[in-house]
């Protein structure tokens, strides 16, 4: 049967519409699969899976309530805002509307501690980062050219800039010895390796800070990376949608700071890729922005807008809320507090249990460290950990795999996209998961019981003492919270149901 749809397909639709560009083949989207098939709910479904594959930030939802409840003049389709209703509804012109541009530079700025300046002439709106994304790559590479982008990076990026572009993506390998940072030999290493391919290396495309590390680049790095591009003649594309979504003594510095400071800099081959997706946790408004100091991108770039632009509505919506500073000056304050202690949440909790991550404060998540649970230092061995811990323990992470990190057994783990009492839920099955683990342990160097059940058990554990033999996998079966677990459910499930 799928084979006859396989041969449909190939008679009926477009190589690029039947093939698998679309890069959805990953464990990262298998993933979000198996919540929306069983998603997480503390009443009528406890032993669903919590997603944590969503970075997205749903903190500081109760403030956006407010400020839209105060402004509904901000909205075209209440009693208060319908007299604009007839201007903003009606064709807008693909620059987008003045006070939207003007009021995003200005954010952009506030984002960035108003060290730089933005020209709202320079602001091209899309559907999104996806869509920006594509937009530039459009803009900047031929089918078969290749930018080069540092590991581990998000896996969204193989279908946003390759799929219907054709573009190649070169990976950079850094390295957990040093906290994967971007190191001049290892883009020389892949732009070398990418030119005997026969692949023509038109840009390097960085996250900062990134996903899925939670870091963020200082100063000397990202001079090293601007003076690389420049000495290359290749684009650098500044994917700076977190810039905002740094905590603690974290500090985010923009290209568009750095390239101030470089004398006679190549502006034409600098790129910035933004949205409000993250910063104001609003990602289905879908409000992506390219800022080009190309002018001859500036100036593509808008005409392919027209595929993908921010409806009117919104663009006034945003221009009303971002020009209130009170409001998102608190917001940000606000938002930085609330991920702060969330993060402290987690990694304590972690910490408790013994389990690594990488330090870093920024993101709407972070890189969790189970190598030393992995049977054997393989992607293999990666994937079966990931499906007990998604299929099994019922949380929804990404394995590094799935963002072409290199080194197996990284997780990335969000934390900001769901409430308290889920959060607690969550960590109390990573608590039961390690404590089942080190039962494991525990049984595997008592003296040997002669009874088969125990030999069964004990006869394929893996030899570390705190690795899972994911081949009897039995008490994970019907989750840990069912009516069948042999551990007892979180107390806050109890409370709930």
């Amino acid at each position: 049967m799928a084979l006859a749809a396989e041969k449909q397909d190939r008679n009926l639709l477009s190589k690029i519409a039947a093939g698998d560009g679309h890069g959805e083949n990953s464990s990262y989207f298998d993933g979000w699969k198996a919540y929306e098939e069983n998603p997480f709910h503390p009443i009528h479904r406890p032993d669903g899976v919590i997603q944590m594959g969503l970075a997205e930030n749903q903190l500081c939802g109760d403030l956006m309530r407010k400020w839209i409840l105060e402004h509904p003049e901000a909205s075209i389709c209440t009693s208060e805002g319908v007299n604009q209703f007839s201007d903003i509804a009606i064709f807008q012109d693909y620059h987008g509307l003045s006070e939207f541009r003007q009021a995003v530079a200005k954010f952009m700025e506030k984002t960035r501690n108003n060290k730089v300046k933005f020209d709202p002439n320079r602001i091209v709106m899309s559907g999104g980062a996806t869509g920006a994304h594509e937009t530039v790559a459009f803009c900047l590479a031929n089918p078969g050219d290749g930018f080069l982008v540092p590991t581990p990076y998000y896996p969204g990026f193989d279908r946003d800039l390759r799929w219907r572009t054709g573009v190649n993506l070169v990976p950079v390998t850094c390295h957990s010895s040093d906290g994967f940072k971007i190191t001049v030999e290892a883009l020389e290493d892949a732009y070398e390796k990418a030119r005997e391919s026969n692949i023509s290396v038109k840009g390097l495309l960085i996250t900062n800070p990134s996903n899925p590390l939670g870091t963020t680049l200082d100063r000397e790095c990202l001079k090293s990376l601007v003076n690389f591009t420049n000495d290359k003649g290749i684009h650098l594309i500044a994917d700076e949608i977190y810039a905002a979504t740094t905590f603690g003594q974290s500090k985010f510095i923009s290209v568009a700071e750095v390239i101030e400071e470089i004398p006679n800099c190549d502006r034409d081959l600098i790129h910035i890729v933004y949205s409000l997706s993250k910063d104001m946790g609003l990602p289905g408004l879908r409000v992506g922005i390219i800022y080009s100091y190309n002018d001859r991108v500036v100036h593509i770039a808008r005409k392919m807008s027209s595929f993908g632009l921010v409806s009117s509505q919104t663009q006034h919506l945003i221009a009303k809320m971002l020009s209130d500073e009170d409001f998102v000056d608190e917001f940000i304050r606000e938002s930085k507090l609330r991920l702060a202690a969330r993060h402290t949440e987690i990694t304590t909790g972690l910490d408790g249990l013994g389990i690594g991550w990488l330090k870093a404060k920024a993101g709407l998540f972070l890189w969790m460290d189970l190598r030393n649970l992995l049977k054997t230092a393989t992607f293999d061995s990666e994937t079966e950990l990931w499906r007990v811990i998604v299929h099994k323990v019922k949380l929804n992470v990404s394995p590094g795999g799935s963002f072409h990190c290199h080194e197996p057994g990284w997780f990335r783990v969000c934390f900001a996209n769901m409430d308290q009492k889920t959060m607690e839920t969550a960590l109390e099955r990573i608590r039961v998961f390690t404590s089942q683990l080190e039962e494991e342990s525990l049984n595997r160097n008592k003296p040997m019981v002669a009874t088969t059940i125990m030999a069964k058990k004990k006869k394929k554990c893996w030899q570390s003492s705190l690795r899972l033999s994911f081949n009897d996998t039995r008490r994970f079966e019907d989750g840990f919270f069912s009516p069948h677990s042999p551990v007892p459910p979180s107390p806050l499930v109890r409370a709930q149901t």
